[in-house]
């Protein structure tokens, strides 16, 4: 079945996309959540007609996504874990810092993510600073680096 893309979706295409996908797929997932329309002919001549319109809007919205990932290259989250010394003297953190974490601490310095956006594949379990990609649109093209920095939490 064709459709065209309603909104940018990661694993199949970026908004305004023609795709090729499987029956069950549309009509089951993509069709009821709204995230794409039938490729007919009525509906690729609207999309054509207002093409130039949603890339105006998507220049702007880049703009001001690029703008919001300099402001978050300054910012620095700090967390305070549990350490404890192993047999090789070594400090290890009883939990780790995750997405959610993350995404809380943004959230409350006024940064509107979601958990998605954040570019972590796994939770961080040492102490120190460390470097996060946080995305700010779904093409991908504003990205900022957080600092993330775990302090040992004094007993």
């Amino acid at each position: 079945m064709k459709v065209i893309l309603k909104k940018n979706i990661e694993s199949l295409g970026l908004m305004g996309d023609i795709k090729t996908v499987r029956d069950g797929y549309a009509r089951n997932y993509l069709l009821p959540k709204g995230l794409v329309e039938l490729a007919t002919e009525g509906a690729l001549k609207n999309w054509k007609l207002g093409e130039e319109r949603r890339k105006k809007r998507f220049a702007k919205e880049l703009e001001k996504a690029k703008q919001s990932a300099e402001k978050m290259n300054e910012v620095t989250l700090s967390f305070t874990r549990k350490v404890t010394k192993t047999e090789d003297e070594e400090d290890k953190i009883f939990g780790s810092v995750s997405k959610t974490d993350i995404l809380k601490s943004l959230k409350a310095s006024g940064f509107e993510i979601t958990k998605d956006n954040i570019n972590l594949e796994h939770p961080i379990k040492t102490i120190g600073e460390t470097k996060v990609t946080v995305f700010l649109e779904t093409t991908r093209q504003a990205k900022a680096l957080v600092t993330v920095k775990i302090v040992p939490k004094k007993a």
